[in-house]
């Protein structure tokens, strides 16, 4: 435990050395071009618990913000056991782990899911790559670096828990996105995955949506209760994104490899989906750092290597 604990209080000076390493080298070749000038919104969809049904809800946001002409990219960051390429019934030839091993760029291993959903794959039953290297770190940037003026909005599916790729990737993304359910293990592993963020990664601002709930009011009562023991003992706030309603349909939906939003558009569940991509891309947001290292971090970067 004492070895696990000082590994994570390292990851803040770890990301401050890869933000000074990256600012003296050259940006690589573009894997895409975009023509529309706009930087990609970068949010990390997490959770502190496993079975919040944090994957279909990426899963489903991001089909409904495709639905309304949303240019996305899903970066499956779940580097151990991947999920997203078999909720939307695809086989990807390559994944993460040939990039990290040198194998392939980004380009070779992007996949087309619907509605031209871009994915970017990770590999299942490897523990290699479930602790990034430094290096690792620099790479993937730099290649995703490249990407920020094609995608609207890039969702990053990570694994549960607290594990450091979960802190990286939780801190390169502009917002957080907490999957949690009225569970109590899950509500308080959801406070402890922003404790650790709050306190040892100086993130200050999380967005919660609760998932498998039977009413709003149910919903509601998550985000009280998390907000009430964050403002005790936590500088940090939390923007409600709302609930997903429960729904039996939705392990078909996962069955079948599809979407609730595809197979049951008529639900309350879909409906709600519906509802949390259009309070995601309504809200005016800043494109600005937040003081950690970021993706897309050239075209944001206005701090130099203070961090």
């Amino acid at each position: 435990m004492g070895n696990k604990m000082a590994n994570i209080a390292a990851e803040p000076v770890d990301q401050a050395e890869t933000l000074r390493t990256l600012n003296g080298q050259k940006t690589s070749p573009a894997l895409m071009t975009g023509d529309n000038g706009k930087a990609s919104w970068v949010l990390s969809v997490t959770s502190g618990k496993g079975g919040v049904g944090k994957t279909a809800v990426v899963a489903n946001v991001a089909i409904s913000l495709a639905k309304t002409g949303k240019k996305i990219l899903i970066i499956d960051a779940d580097l151990g056991l991947a999920n997203i390429d078999v909720v939307f019934g695809l086989t990807p030839k390559y994944n993460l782990n040939h990039f990290f091993n040198g194998e392939q760029d980004l380009n070779s291993i992007i996949v087309e899911g619907p509605y031209g959903i871009k994915i970017l794959p990770a590999g299942s039953g490897v523990q290699k790559f479930t602790r990034l290297e430094s290096d690792h770190k620099i790479r993937l940037m730099e290649e995703l670096d490249t990407l920020h003026d094609y995608f609207d909005v890039v969702l990053i599916d990570t694994e549960a828990g607290i594990s450091e790729n979960v802190t990286f990737f939780n801190t390169a993304a502009q917002d957080i996105l907490v999957v949690t359910s009225p569970e109590p293990t899950a509500i308080t592993d959801a406070y402890a995955l922003m404790k650790l963020l709050s306190t040892q990664y100086h993130e200050k601002k999380f967005c919660l949506i609760v998932n498998s709930v039977k009413d709003e009011d149910e919903a509601l009562n998550v985000f009280r209760k998390l907000t009430m023991v964050s403002d005790h003992y936590l500088d940090i706030s939390i923007d409600f994104l709302g609930g997903i309603p429960f729904d039996r349909r939705m392990h078909e939906s996962i069955r079948q490899q599809k979407a609730m939003v595809d197979l049951y558009p008529a639900t309350k569940a879909s409906a709600a989906f519906e509802s949390l991509a259009g309070s995601i891309t309504s809200e005016k947001r800043e494109k600005m750092p937040k003081g950690t290292v970021q993706f897309f971090w050239k075209s944001l970067l206005t701090f130099g290597s203070e961090t």
